[in-house]
């Protein structure tokens, strides 16, 4: 496979396609297709969406935002190419931010449903609900990441790695390389040959013969495996059960624009209480966006930064306008793609072809016969490289920011749990033993908001060694204001953002009042200033060590 274009007049001819670009279209459209997966199974499975809404009205859209960013960048290549003279020019691999689906699925399209159920709507108008909060928050993610296009050194200065990848590695380590591991090790047979040939493939980069793409390979065994499982009565069968999809053909592309906008009308105080969940995702891409370009620049492929993070903005924003839901960022692979000898073909190519699933509906065939311990190994893979990356852009000396970024996602992993034993205990929060809803009130202290909590966490960390007594205090502050409007730190089981009056008056309502005696919003905003006036007189009457700011410590 090879095909080029003429650069210029006595320059080399952009070989735009090579035999590379084969290997890497399987992995980044696998990559894309394993998000969808997992977001319409755990709406569907976990919440009780209607599967037809959410593959007929989600699906769709997300599809499209991945098929424009995939051809914007397919055209910056050849950009690239041009202008540079080069013919081996790698274009940046876009797709659907992984953290921010479990993000969008778990904090705002989940949360949405079961408060619409709670006030009495039918499944697919609380359904519809929570998509038009999911295409707002999809689009104030666009909007706010094509206005940090020009920000991007400006953010980097402010805002440190801990901070900014710790809250990332935080969803990666903690989320997306444990709740997919449940799927995994619910069918080991097929699982662990999908996750072994995935962890030695793509994380430990053995080589298959003939270059046969690692995520194709776990696919294809696992499924072989599978089914040969199951023609012998040792498996779910064929979809596990799920009604066939249709065989017609079929185009749905929404473009709920008008609907979304007399339901914003109503409900745009809902929607702002989402944007603390929404905001710190799209940071985190702005920030994957910088680094991915910074990598790529590495292995000479040097595109405009800006240029970069305004294409991923764009793409979210059209996602949003035909109602998707998860938003797409640049991948963190390019150098590998690279080495692969992949060009500019293989992103034409996955743009072209996950688009057309969404829009065309043939995805809801590989959402039929592609187990989810099958393609779910790939989303170990995902998790996994992000907190790897994450420590490898980090300084070391902030490494205990980046995992102390870590625990209030631990706590939030815990609340889950929570959320789905309890309801089969039967009995209500009030009717639980007082030392058991002070456990369990703690753990939903610590996990609300934790994305912005990871974030203010691992900052003020990562300041505090470099011996930065101001930007501290600062964030201490910030982290206390936001806790008294439960930013941070709801103590309320829906994690409703309010004056704290009202907060406690809810707390009352609920039976959580006693539990929540001494976590109060008041509470949490007097901790965090008492620490940072505390941090302001150790800083005046204490030391900071010297020569540690700055620098590394000895490898060990």
């Amino acid at each position: 496979m090879s095909s080029s274009t003429t650069v210029g007049p006595g320059r080399p001819r952009y070989e735009w396609a090579t035999r590379g670009d084969i290997n890497a279209f399987f992995g980044l459209m696998l990559d894309n297709l394993g998000d969808m997966i997992l977001m319409a199974s755990l709406l569907v499975a976990v919440y009780g969406f209607p599967k037809a809404f959410v593959l007929t009205r989600m699906i769709p859209g997300t599809a499209v935002g991945v098929l424009v960013g995939d051809l914007i960048f397919t055209a910056m290549a050849f950009r690239l190419a041009r202008r540079s003279g080069r013919s081996d020019v790698t274009a940046m691999p876009l797709g659907l931010d992984t953290p921010s689906t479990f993000g969008a699925v778990f904090l705002i399209l989940g949360p949405a449903f079961q408060a619409a159920i709670g006030r009495g709507l039918d499944p697919n108008a609380a359904a519809s609900h929570a998509w038009f909060l999911g295409i707002t928050m999809i689009l104030a993610s666009g909007i706010f990441k094509v206005f940090c296009a020009s920000l991007s050194d400006w953010i980097r200065r402010v805002v440190p790695r801990a901070g900014l990848l710790g809250s990332l590695s935080a969803i990666a380590f903690v989320i997306i390389s444990f709740l997919p591991m449940l799927d995994i090790a619910a069918m080991p047979v097929v699982g662990w040959l999908s996750l072994g040939t995935v962890l030695a493939t793509l994380t430990a980069r053995w080589r298959l013969p003939r270059d046969i793409p690692g995520a194709l390979a776990a696919v294809l065994l696992g499924c072989v495996v599978y089914y040969g499982l199951s023609a012998a009565g040792l498996g779910p069968g064929i979809g596990a059960g799920e009604a066939r999809p249709s065989m017609s053909f079929r185009a749905d592309l929404p473009l709920p624009v008008d609907a979304w906008w007399r339901w914003l009308l109503e409900n745009w105080r809902e929607a702002i209480g989402y944007l603390p969940v929404a905001i710190p995702l799209a940071l985190a891409t702005v920030v994957g966006g910088i680094d991915c370009t910074e990598s790529a620049a590495t292995v000479g492929d040097d595109y405009p930064t800006g240029q970069i993070i305004a294409a991923e903005g764009l793409a979210t924003i059209v996602a949003g306008i035909f109602g998707g839901v998860i938003q797409s960022t640049p991948y963190i692979g390019h150098p590998a793609y690279k080495a692969m000898r992949a060009r500019a073909a293989y992103t034409l190519a996955t743009a072209l072809f996950v688009g057309a699933a969404g829009v065309f509906g043939y995805f809801d065939w590989f959402f039929y016969l592609i187990p989810k311990s099958v393609v779910f190994p790939i989303l170990i893979f995902v998790g996994l490289e992000i907190t790897s990356q994450s420590f490898h852009a980090t300084p070391r000396r902030h490494f205990p920011a980046v995992a102390l970024a870590c625990v209030p996602a631990l706590a939030y992993l815990c609340l889950i749990a929570i959320g789905q034993i309890l309801p089969e205990v039967g009995k209500p929060f009030q009717e639980l033993r007082p030392q058991t809803q002070h456990w369990i009130q703690t753990i939903t202290v610590l996990s609300g908001g934790f994305i912005v909590t990871s974030l203010l966490w691992g900052t003020a960390l990562a300041h505090l060694i470099d011996g930065k007594i101001r930007p501290t205090v600062i964030t201490l502050l910030l982290a206390g204001g936001f806790s008294c409007f439960g930013i941070i730190h709801s103590p309320l089981s829906s994690g409703a953002i309010l004056p704290p009056n009202q907060v406690i008056k809810r707390l009352q309502d609920e039976g959580r009042g006693e539990a929540s005696r001494f976590q109060t919003p008041y509470h949490w905003a007097c901790a965090y200033g008492l620490m940072a006036v505390a941090l302001i007189g150790l800083s005046k009457y204490g030391s900071f060590p010297a020569g540690v700011a700055g620098t590394e410590p000895p490898e060990r």
